[in-house]
This record gives C-alpha cells, structure tokens and sequence, in this order.
C-alpha cells in the first residue's frame, strides 16, 4: 500500500501543488518520479521533462531551442522540447550526437551556436554544431590539456559573455586532502580562463597557461558570470572527515562555500587569483562545533593537531568565501538570472553526514553585483525545491546537477541519480528566469526554506507541513474514484 501511494502521489503531486498554491493546468502528458513527489516553494511547479537518461550532468540550450545533454559514460545527446501550451513540455526525438564515454559533465556553446564544447577529466574538446541539422558537422579538436585528476574529474565550462572568447574551466582536487594544491604550479584545485581566440594547432597546457582566477579551490564544480558586472563566481565542494585537535569536525564543517573570483574584463579586484584556501585551511559553518575556535561562519580555521606552525593565524591570508552553506550540500551549478538578481543553485546532497543535507534547488538574492546577505549569513539560500523526505536520500531523492534556461526563462535541472530532466516553472504567470526583480524571492516562513542555521538539525529541511501531506492524501486518493 505504501509503495503504491507514493507512487500514487508522485504521478497527482504536480496537479496537487498547483491546486494549493493557484489554478495550474494539468498536463495530459506526465513522468511519475519513482520517488516522492518533490516540495515545492509557493507560486512554484515542477515537471519532469525527460526521464531514462543515463546519469544527465551538465545541459545547455541550442540556438533553435533543443535541449544539448551530457550523459556521463555516453557522450552528449540532443533532445527537442514540445510545449504543449501551459508549460507542459516533453521531449521527442532524442538522440546522441556525440559518442564519447569519456565525457562527463562539461558542456558549452558559442555566442553563435556553432561551435560546441565539452570536456572529459583530462581535457577541453570543440566541434563545429549545426543547431538545423541537430549534428556535429566536424571532427573534435583538442582546445586544453593537462587536467588529468581521478576523484574530482568534473571539469566545469564557462565561455563567457562579457569577454568573448574567454573560456573558464575548473580542474578540482585528486583526492579529499590534495597536498598537490600547496604548490601553485601543478594547476590542481584552480580556476583558469582561456582565451580560445588565440589558439593554434597547439592545445594549452593547464598548469602552465592561461588566466589564474583563484587557487586552492578543492572542488569548485558551478561557475557562474553575473550578466551586469561581469563578476565570475564559484560554488565549492570543500572537504570530508576532517579532524581537529583531535576531534572528529565532519558532521557540520567545513562550508560550501560562494567564491567571487574577480573579473575577465579587466576590472580590478582583489579577489582575483587568490589563495582561496585548500588544502590547509577551510571556512567555519558551525564556528561553536570547533574547538579552540573564536571565528565566525565563513572565517578560515586550520585542520588537524595545532601548534605553533599550524594555526588559525597561519589562514589569516587566505580568501575567505562571500557566502558559505550547510557542509556536505555538495553545489554543482550556479546560474544567474537575465537582471543579475538571483543566482539559483544546485546542491546535489550528501553522502557522509548522519542527517542528509542538500538534495534541492536553492536561489540567492543578488544587488548591485553582490549578495545582499552578509558574508556570516547562514540563511542566503532560499529553498525553491527540495526532497520531502531527506532519509530516503540518496537512493530514493532526485539530486540536482545541471541548470539552464530555455529562451522563455523557464529552468531546467539535470538529476544524475535518476536520469531525469526537470522543469521549473511558475504558476502565476511570470517567468522563473524573473524571480528577484518583480516577483518575491521566499522567505525564511512558509515552504521557502532556508538552509539550516548551525549546530541546528536539519533532518527535516524542505519537508512539507502535515496539511500539505494530508491534501495531497486527499487528492491522491479522490484519483481512484
């Protein structure tokens, strides 16, 4: 009886939501999630789109409007969307036009549309695109090398905007705690641009070319470009199990963390090519969790037995995040909306933390190119869309990946671990691409929730409250009549 009714409600959870929230149109066409139905920030639906992919990572829109998909251990596949009217979407005539196991998770587009890229953990590849013929129209060419890893082999694409040409790509850590970091000339756990407007027949070399935006970054997996500034900024994974004068620290520490990595448009700051950190010192997110510890969230401590050359003094140098998050969330994409006034992120989950933590998308409110929250904030992240029951997580959750927005800004999110594509949209008429100009980002009540504070439980974060239970009950069952 349980498993039917959930999956009773995950097939009736999007007409239920609507119902509750505003008059939103059921779609004659649905997915059922295998899983319970996803909750929901108000004036929000969701969709899933696509389903029965193999481990969808990163994903990003043609010119003509298809869905371009990376499928770990696949290669990349492209997928048109049907708009049926309402927002209820579907896709049709999938196919892989890039046949490459090797790929992973990297994907990008050229201004035009007519160069497609991708990367696999060593390197960045290019092929001539034809949106038309949905098609390669080339062989691959090989752009950057050098970026050989094993555990973090995400190797993150950004062509940005502002600085046409300029390609930013991220290479993480080999392993938790990567002592190849303290040297500067590895290129391991930095963030670099390139400029594919000069290359020739050579490909670069990562560690000993390009443009160093920051270093001692473990795992900075979503890069964003804000559309006004032309600001780059980063989501980072940071690090697990750590220990500190003798304690074990994992359970609520270190950060995720929100990285400003400066600009490609010359604009000056102080932030660019920094040390950011790792592997030797790490942001606070329950300062009080930490022994012998005065700082505050986001300020750098130090791991591991302390003395008198391994201190907190010894972080006072390293560049602190402008926004941290709940450990263990796991971040993998940061998008911005068209005004620059939000910044929605993916937080894939945990896998190491008694209570699961992450599994949701999340927005951050943005003004004049910053985050309005201050950098100790523990509640910038405003809930959109999480998993109603954190302890079936990993196995029974979606977990979010990549993000892109259609050209009717509706956002479309990649969940690796069930092979879906979601999309999320709003039920009172706006776009989502406008939430945090004319439409109210949710607040720290109602079923926008923030991230859990510190030394706070949050088991129970994005649960729905007992009368949405209980009406999506009732609907559920008012179907088999």
């Amino acid at each position: 009886m349980r498993s039917s009714l959930n999956t009773l409600l995950a097939t009736s959870s999007l007409w239920t939501l609507g119902r509750t929230q505003s008059s939103t149109t059921q779609c004659s066409t649905t997915i059922s999630a295998s899983y319970a139905a996803p909750s929901l920030a108000e004036g929000y639906v969701a969709r899933i789109v696509a389903s029965n992919l193999t481990s969808p990572r990163g994903i990003k829109f043609d010119s003509q409007g298809a869905l371009l998909v990376v499928q770990e251990g696949v290669g990349i596949s492209v997928h048109n969307i049907v708009d049926a009217g309402n927002d209820c979407l579907s896709v049709s005539n999938s196919k892989v036009i890039v046949e490459d196991d090797s790929l992973n998770h990297g994907i990008e587009l050229s201004e035009d549309g007519n160069t497609l890229y991708a990367s696999n953990a060593e390197s960045l590849y290019s092929w001539d695109y034809s949106a038309q013929n949905q098609a390669t129209t080339s062989d691959s060419r090989t752009l950057v090398n050098g970026m050989n890893g094993t555990d973090h082999s995400s190797r993150t694409l950004l062509l940005s905007r502002q600085v046409p040409g300029m390609m930013v790509i991220n290479r993480g850590s080999f392993e938790n705690i990567d002592e190849r970091a303290l040297n500067i000339s590895t290129g391991v756990s930095q963030i670099k641009a390139f400029n594919l407007s000069n290359i020739t027949d050579t490909p670069y070399d990562y560690p000993t070319e390009g443009l160093r935006l920051g270093w001692g970054l473990r795992n900075d997996v979503g890069i964003a470009e804000h559309p006004s500034t032309g600001g780059i900024w980063s989501v980072e994974n940071s690090a697990d199990q750590l220990e500190r004068s003798g304690d074990d620290i994992h359970e609520d520490n270190p950060a995720e963390k929100l990285n400003f990595l400066g600009y490609l448009n010359g604009t000056a700051s102080e932030e660019q090519g920094r040390n950011f950190g790792y592997p030797e010192c790490f942001s606070a997110w329950d300062p009080e969790a930490l022994p012998d510890f005065d700082g505050t969230v986001g300020e750098q401590f130090a791991i591991g037995d302390l003395s008198a050359t391994n201190n907190d003094s010894l972080c006072a140098d390293r560049q602190t995040p402008r926004l941290s998050f709940q450990a263990h969330m796991a971040p993998l994409d940061i998008v911005f909306n068209t005004a620059g006034s939000a910044a929605w992120i993916s937080f894939h989950g945990s896998w190491n933390r008694d209570d699961p933590v992450g599994y949701k998308l999340s927005v951050v409110e943005f003004a004049d190119g910053e985050p309005t929250e201050n950098s100790s904030s523990t509640v910038a992240a405003k809930d959109i869309m999480s998993n109603q029951d954190l302890s079936a997580c990993p196995s029974g959750c979606f977990r979010p990946v990549g993000l892109a927005w259609d050209q009717q800004g509706r956002l479309f999110m990649s969940s690796d671990s069930t092979g879906e594509i979601y999309v999320i949209t709003r039920n009172d008429g706006n776009a989502t691409n406008v939430v945090g100009t004319n439409v109210t980002i949710p607040g720290s009540t109602g079923s926008g929730t923030q991230s859990a504070s510190p030394s706070q439980s949050s088991s129970a974060a994005g649960t729905r409250s007992w009368p949405s239970i209980l009406g999506a009950l009732f609907s559920a069952f008012a179907l088999l009549l």
